[in-house]
């Protein structure tokens, strides 16, 4: 039996996409969570802010963020704590409605970036050859810093194909790159909490989102 090849997942997903219609000159950020109405709003909204400072062009230059929950509150609004995370990182709330997972987010997704194990296992058991495109936030993180940049396309190149190369990488070193604890690939549910746990959070996820957005955009934070 030859070793499953570790752009397998993404290659099938490029046959969807020509399927589906959707333009292959994009490529589909997935943020995940539970109810999709507080870790994964300030994720999807912090990475589009983070594009945003280091691209500039309000298109990314295809790429396209979005986020969803495993038992998402459909139509809800962010957390208003969410909102408040958001706004001290100078970030775009507005606009914003809940969605619950469907197939066709994951079919769609280049990248599925999750807040915890469970909710990356449940995205993986939905099938649509998720598994070598599905992360945990700080699992892509710590997987990320461990990529040479320099094996990677120059952004003259697109961004599009710099993070299609990024995603394959990752995924061949997930089997090498273990976590120190089971732990470190979480983040914790705000749900219910104070305005200081949600900020925490907050900066918790924008500390594991600035060198994923460096590697993916070949360009550093703005200081």
């Amino acid at each position: 039996m030859t070793a499953p090849d570790a752009g397998r997942g993404i290659w099938d997903m490029e046959e969807t996409r020509t399927f589906t219609g959707l333009p292959r000159d994009t490529f589909r950020i997935l943020h995940v969570s539970t109810g999709n109405v507080c870790r994964s709003p300030i994720t999807e909204r912090l990475t589009r802010h983070a594009l945003a400072n280091r691209l500039g062009d309000p298109l990314w230059g295809g790429l396209v963020v979005e986020s969803a929950g495993t038992w998402g509150h459909e139509g809800a609004p962010m957390e208003a704590n969410a909102e408040a995370v958001l706004a001290d990182f100078g970030a775009d709330a507005s606009g914003f409605t809940g969605r619950e997972l469907l197939d066709e987010h994951v079919i769609m997704a280049d990248l599925v970036l999750t807040a915890t194990r469970d909710h990356r296992a449940q995205v993986i058991s939905m099938g649509h050859s998720a598994g070598l495109r599905t992360f945990t936030l700080k699992e892509f993180t710590r997987l990320v810093r461990a990529i040479d940049p320099t094996t990677l396309p120059p952004l003259e190149d697109g961004v599009v194909d710099r993070a299609r190369a990024l995603v394959r990488a990752a995924a061949a070193l997930r089997g090498w790159l273990l976590a120190p604890t089971a732990e470190a690939d979480e983040v914790y549910d705000p749900y219910g909490a104070p305005l200081g746990f949600f900020r925490s959070v907050g900066d918790e996820i924008h500390q594991a989102l600035d060198p994923v957005v460096t590697a993916l955009t070949g360009v550093p934070a703005r200081a």
